[in-house]
């Protein structure tokens, strides 16, 4: 798991989105699996490539939120469950998506539930379930646990570990200091729209982000 540090207004969401086609790429090649990747939409990214993107505005651009549960998850794989002349069988989503809910322990009354009337822990989960559902092999995770409860964040921290563990390339972008020292394997720093250095993980916060800091601080000073 590759983390994404730096102040606000680095470019971390800027990046994110210019590897999935939304911004524009000035410089530097994007390679997939070590071979160069062009992607000019996020449509290309999820199915030629694999990726997916959590976004840190979950309500504006990770959900719809007047729509209901079953629609938010199975969005990603309503091309893969579409049957001959595009038809889409409702209950064929709602079984491909119910174990996703399960596994999240998304506490919905129903699947027919409206997003937006679920908490904004829940809401992340289903956020977090249609990439599963897509079966990404590449998860990018923007800002995971903002304006979530305590217990809905170690849930989704388990579960980041558990999709690292089972072969996911995941790229973290977190504010949370604490939660980028306690899961990701090495951090980028960024700065200004650039990669200002790399600091590698052992877990220890003080030295980690001392470590981080020095980066900025010494792009500051040069500036």
């Amino acid at each position: 798991m590759v983390g994404l540090s730096g102040l606000v207004g680095a470019g971390r969401s800027g990046l994110a989105k210019a590897l999935l086609g939304g911004g524009r790429v000035t410089a530097g090649t994007v390679r997939v699996a070590g071979r160069p990747a062009r992607i000019d939409h996020v449509g290309t990214a999820l199915q030629r490539y694999r990726i997916g993107y959590i976004s840190e505005d979950r309500k504006g651009e990770g959900l719809i939120l007047m729509h209901d549960v079953t629609a938010n998850i199975g969005i990603t794989i309503w091309r893969r469950l579409a049957g001959l002349m595009g038809w889409l069988a409702e209950g064929k989503v709602r079984r491909a998506v119910a174990p996703l809910v399960e596994r999240l322990a998304v506490r919905t009354p129903s699947l027919g539930q409206t997003v937006a009337n679920l908490s904004g822990g829940n809401q992340q989960k289903v956020s977090v379930a249609k990439w599963l559902a897509a079966e990404v092999d590449i998860l990018i995770v923007d800002e995971p646990t903002v304006g979530i409860d305590i217990k809905t964040k170690t849930d989704l921290h388990e579960l980041i570990w558990q999709l690292a563990r089972d072969g996911k390339a995941v790229l973290l972008i977190s504010s949370d200091m604490p939660e980028m020292v306690a899961l990701a394997d090495r951090i980028i720093v960024m700065g200004g729209f650039r990669l200002l250095g790399e600091v590698e993980t052992d877990r220890d916060y003080r030295r980690m982000s001392d470590a981080i800091m020095a980066h900025i601080h010494k792009v500051d000073a040069a500036a």
